[in-house]
């Protein structure tokens, strides 16, 4: 796509008049006067760049029609890396215009490099199927990719819990960087905390607006995650040789309680900060746990 910087076309439609003692005629277009402005359109148009979104999804039918509709009209292609969804997911993506990609899962990490990777352009807005843009973020990524002056933007994630806005307790801001160029970088972090790395130091710009998360929609959601995330993180640590001690059981838990409750201020979002609270730290528990276990051989 091209850019018609403000005043272009105001220029273009002005009346042709001739050179100063060309007799034809003041409204005789000369050749020089339409060179000069054929030459000065070249250089005004500029390419925007092209942008891709890419979700990963699996059995997302709740989600995924928020997402795909919260980003229309801002991507040049939704490309959707599906994961073997059972529900809905692939038919309602297709009906929204999605290119669809099937690829067993791979890990998270690993999983969002493959999408990355499969995008049809070097500029890359990455979302996660239960979220979606806010107006606000919509507008300001609409502009900043008119002219983008970094490899890199970040923009804060606001999480829905059980219909509750999370404004504390380390849950927000929650800054994440999923505008970026994906020849500066890769994916990376810990499975399932990833994170996107550049191969070098990168100035990036952080835009206006939030990613509206939908996390979870009931308690018994955010339990059966913590119980499939703590059995990832456990073996991922497990994997990078990191030693497993009932010393760790015993600190790191009230160590996170206190952090995200009360020095992160999440006694601020009522109950529900409380809530998370607690969940935090019995999520930290059975991951130590689980990684104690898999240094004494035993199944976790």
């Amino acid at each position: 796509m091209a850019v018609l910087h403000k005043g272009t076309a105001f220029f273009f439609l002005l009346p042709f008049r001739s050179c100063p003692g060309d007799t034809a005629g003041p409204f005789v277009v000369p050749w020089k006067i339409i060179f000069t402005k054929i030459l000065l359109l070249c250089v005004i148009c500029q390419p925007m760049p092209a942008l891709s979104v890419v979700i990963i999804t699996f059995n997302e039918e709740k989600n995924i029609r928020r997402c795909m509709e919260s980003v229309a009209g801002l991507g040049d292609e939704i490309l959707v890396v599906d994961s073997g969804s059972t529900d809905g997911t692939v038919e309602i993506a297709r009906s929204l215009g999605a290119t669809l990609v099937h690829q067993p899962f791979l890990g998270y990490i690993e999983q969002k490099n493959f999408a990355t990777g499969k995008a049809s352009h070097d500029w890359v807005l990455a979302l996660d199927a239960d979220e979606a843009l806010s107006s606000e973020l919509k507008a300001d990524i609409a502009r900043v990719m008119q002219e983008p002056s970094v490899k890199g933007y970040t923009m804060n994630r606001l999480t829905c819990y059980c219909g509750v806005w999370v404004r504390h307790g380390g849950w927000y801001p929650d800054v994440k960087l999923r505008l970026y160029q994906r020849s500066a970088g890769t994916w990376a972090g810990t499975n399932p905390h990833d994170r996107y790395r550049f191969h070098e130091e990168t100035v990036t710009m952080q835009l206006k607006g939030d990613i509206l998360h939908y996390s979870y929609s009931s308690l018994s959601d955010h339990l059966k995650q913590i119980d499939r995330f703590s059995t990832i993180g456990a073996r991922a640590l497990y994997e990078k040789g990191e030693t497993g001690s009932l010393l760790k059981l015993f600190y790191k838990p009230p160590a996170r309680f206190i952090r995200n409750y009360i020095l992160r201020r999440g006694f601020l979002d009522g109950l529900t900060g409380f809530i998370i609270g607690v969940n935090s730290a019995h999520a930290v528990f059975l991951k130590y746990l689980r990684l104690y276990y898999l240094h004494q051989g035993k199944t976790i």
